[in-house]
């Protein structure tokens, strides 16, 4: 929205009529939308591929950190009777 008020302003300025001020803004948006559906679905495949990975070495990370806090914490309990 705000990127459509700036070049609706910056055309006023240089005194664009304003039917085509209209038209360059919705070519823009246009234009806009399709570049962003330009992402092939390989590539969206192989990135939620390598997002589940990190995910999963995400969770057995903290899972050993998780039982070697338990480990500690059961050592000093231990140590202290």
């Amino acid at each position: 929205m705000k990127n459509r008020l700036a070049m609706y302003k910056a055309l006023k300025a240089i005194n664009v009529p304003e039917q085509k001020i209209e038209t360059v803004i919705q070519a823009m948006d246009s234009d806009l939308h399709l570049s962003t559906a330009d992402i092939s679905h390989p590539d969206l495949a192989q990135f939620r591929a390598e997002l589940s990975r990190f995910r999963v070495g995400l969770i057995m990370d903290i899972g050993v950190m998780l039982a070697l806090v338990m480990a500690i914490l059961f050592a000093g309990i231990a140590f202290i009777h």
